[in-house]
């Protein structure tokens, strides 16, 4: 009869561990539209649908510079915020383990040993005497059997949390992905725009020299010879200003790295650097997603509606159990003869009477869980724009570029034609001045439209969720 009641009690306490009083967890509707937005600023977007999508397009395969994935790797082994990332996920997965060992029961073995002397008036005999008491007990002390799925629902959020962490980590690893290739290909434009400002200074010191020759022999006058020095002594700073900016831009590189990069890892000029691969933002948002950082938005929401389940069930009995069973004696030898055995049993049930914070914490989980709901749908709404703002520049720049480009050669014919109607006299040196500036202002202006083109690549590979 013993037995049975003992299996029926365990069969209990099975079924009652599968218990919990969260809310049926149901995923917010995006409040976004399903499909990516359209006009003129999209036209030269790619929205291919056997495209691989972000999440399985590995970083390796999309950014296709050898320099640069070198880089890369070896920021992912030494970038100490990375680093930080991870040691939180082992930290969250160990407080989960935590939280799930509370299911359990601990099980201790205590030994305990008194010895003292109590005086004659206390003793029924009249005489002192010397008392002493051994015991070896083993037992489980205080176990919450849980009935309600308390215990569970902290189970279930401590988890959630773990989740939510190791998204987090994701989205770190994708920012750092991204920072270094921006890093990286910013200072391949400026060590092209430094390559420009070089050949730029030499051609106008060679101007100058030139101007002052004829400045020397009467034909060209001091007006001119003073605008030629203006154009060297403002290329002159631009190399200084450039050479500032490399230098600047290498230990911020090495910042994200986490160490000093190889000279022979740095890019050379920004022409020089091999194309990213061409991506898809696919034909629906539902891709968005699939992001680490809206994935951990929605475990911590899942984590915030576990909680309800642990307020609600703090409304309910609380059912704990102490039990032993051991040796006594009242000598350390006689502790495991027969008939020294001892046991047990003690069950307590706490019944919730009139708790008002009980009600004050039930209404702070739900309002926690609005929380989580307006920071995810602010999460799905940012990644949204990003990946819109994005898809703007990817359908425009190109028609930039090709702008820039004529703009360029157009600028170049005139500087050619305007410095020989100088040479010959047909003018002044006043339009060359104008010429120069307005190539050289074309020929940056070009090279910052490449970069913005890469950036955006760049750009549009973290805002869909990156690769593992």
């Amino acid at each position: 009869m013993k037995r049975i009641s003992l299996y029926i009690f365990c069969t209990i306490v099975l079924l009652a561990g599968g218990c919990t009083m969260a809310p049926k967890y149901e995923r917010p509707a995006a409040p976004v539209p399903n499909q990516w937005p359209t006009g003129a600023a999209y036209k030269g977007m790619k929205a291919d649908a056997a495209a691989p999508t972000m999440q399985d397009l590995p970083w390796q395969k999309f950014f296709t510079d050898e320099r640069l994935q070198k880089i890369i790797e070896t920021a992912l082994k030494n970038n100490r915020d990375l680093r930080l990332a991870a040691l939180n996920v082992e930290k969250a997965r160990a407080l989960y383990g935590i939280q799930r060992a509370e299911l359990f029961p601990s099980v201790n073995a205590v030994g305990y040993g008194t010895k003292g002397r109590v005086p004659a008036d206390l003793t029924y005999t009249g005489q002192e005497t010397t008392a002493q008491q051994y015991s070896v007990n083993f037992g489980v002390t205080a176990w919450e059997i849980d009935f309600f799925g308390r215990i569970r629902s902290l189970k279930d959020r401590a988890l959630e949390e773990y989740f939510a962490t190791d998204q987090a980590r994701r989205s770190a690893q994708i920012l750092l992905v991204s920072a270094v290739a921006n890093a990286y290909l910013t200072l391949a434009a400026d060590r092209e725009s430094l390559k420009l400002t070089t050949s730029t200074l030499d051609a106008q010191e060679h101007a100058y020299k030139l101007i002052r020759r004829r400045s020397e022999v009467g034909i060209a006058s001091e007006l001119d010879l003073r605008r030629a020095q203006s154009q060297v002594d403002t290329a002159r700073g631009d190399v200084a200003r450039y050479t500032q900016l490399i230098a600047l831009e290498e230990n911020a590189l090495q910042l994200l790295v986490g160490s000093p990069v190889p000279p022979e890892f740095l890019p050379p000029e920004l022409g020089k650097v091999r194309p990213l691969r061409d991506i898809s933002p696919g034909l629906s948002s539902e891709l968005l997603l699939g992001r680490p950082d809206i994935l951990a938005a929605e475990h911590r929401l899942r984590a915030a509606n576990a909680n309800i389940g642990a307020a609600r069930a703090a409304f309910f009995p609380r059912i704990s159990l102490t039990t032993t069973f051991g040796t006594a004696s009242a000598d350390l030898s006689g502790l495991f003869r027969d008939g020294s055995s001892t046991w047990n049993f003690a069950p307590q049930i706490i019944v919730p009477l009139f708790d008002a914070r009980l009600w004050s914490l039930y209404d702070a989980t739900k309002v926690e869980k609005n929380i989580t709901i307006a920071q995810y749908e602010r999460a799905i709404q940012a990644a949204f724009r990003e990946t819109a703002d994005s898809l703007a520049v990817q359908g425009t720049v190109n028609r930039q570029i090709e702008a820039q480009e004529s703009l360029v050669n157009a600028n170049a014919e005139t500087y050619r034609l305007s410095t020989i109607r100088y040479t010959k006299g047909v003018d002044n040196y006043l339009s060359v001045l104008d010429a120069q500036r307005s190539l050289y202002g074309a020929q940056k202006g070009l090279i910052s439209l490449y970069l913005f083109r890469l950036v955006n690549e760049v750009n549009l590979y973290k805002a869909l969720g990156g690769g593992a």
